[in-house]
């Protein structure tokens, strides 16, 4: 067998077990149980309350924005946490020491936090069917839908985090650069409310983002058509959310591996005790 699609293979049966091992941890499932069950707190005080002049209930107006802005908190989030982190303690190291090492252990990490991420989606979903009475009524087109637009959301988000996990000089940097745009991208990216309300050159800049288009994804798929009108243009626009997406995928699989590759070649033991020796004395 090819020694890259062993390893590769290797890494998705390590990723598994991971995400097994993650599930019985509370630590490692803390902030993942913690903002999921925000986002459906926010759906059960939403639920009997509709928005003026429409018989849509608000739970449903906000469900596609939870939706799409829940796969960058977990995947982009998980990424750059977990790669930030594996590098100071190590992990990183010893994959690095085995043949194809690298190779297995992305593969392993693309698996743990896409599973992570669908089954957060799948429990704000389950809670919706109970607290959103209009999600009982999405069709097959729907699901397909949000399906799709899941899985470019995690090929966007996915190689972006490890590109930044890879190249924040330390897990808190790391975290900050990541809270600070997920949150800015948040407010300028009409998720919880129409993006038509924004000055024109905001909206331009939302346009360039994935999170922008994650949220008119997930609407299109769960909001009537006449929910269309106070989108820009009127439409759902599919085509342009498909190659702006498909867009952030590529780039992103095209930057990550040598970016991920040069920090891997940079990574020694005497680095990762420097970088401990400096944090022991920041702590000092």
């Amino acid at each position: 067998m090819n020694p890259t699609l062993h390893a590769a293979r290797l890494g998705l049966t390590r990723g598994w077990m991971e995400f097994k091992h993650q599930v019985t941890s509370a630590q490692d499932m803390g902030f993942t149980v913690v903002t999921t069950a925000a986002f459906v707190v926010v759906l059960y005080f939403q639920r009997d309350a509709t928005l003026p002049g429409t018989g849509l209930s608000l739970a449903a107006a906000t469900l596609p924005g939870l939706l799409g802005l829940m796969i960058p908190i977990n995947a982009l989030m998980g990424a750059v946490g977990t790669l930030s982190v594996e590098r100071e303690d190590g992990t990183l190291l010893r994959a690095k020491a085995l043949p194809q090492g690298m190779v297995g252990y992305l593969a392993g990490k693309v698996v743990v936090l896409s599973i992570s991420t669908l089954a957060s989606l799948v429990v704000l979903l389950v809670a919706g069917l109970f607290l959103v009475p209009e999600l009982a009524g999405t069709g097959v087109g729907g699901w397909l839908t949000i399906a799709w637009i899941t899985v470019l959301g995690l090929l966007s988000a996915l190689p972006l985090g490890a590109v930044i996990g890879a190249v924040a000089g330390s897990p808190q940097a790391a975290g900050g650069l990541v809270m600070l745009t997920v949150g800015g991208l948040t407010a300028i990216s009409g998720i919880f409310y129409p993006i038509t309300a924004l000055a024109g050159w905001l909206q331009g800049l939302a346009h360039v983002f994935p999170l922008y288009w994650l949220g008119l994804g997930m609407r299109s798929a769960l909001l009537p058509d006449a929910a269309a009108a106070a989108e820009i243009g009127g439409s759902w626009r599919p085509v342009e959310t498909t190659l702006v997406l498909v867009a952030w995928a590529v780039a992103g699989l095209v930057l990550a591996p040598p970016i991920l590759r040069r920090m891997a070649r940079r990574e020694s033991g005497s680095l990762m005790e420097q970088r401990r020796h400096r944090a022991m004395q920041r702590i000092g």
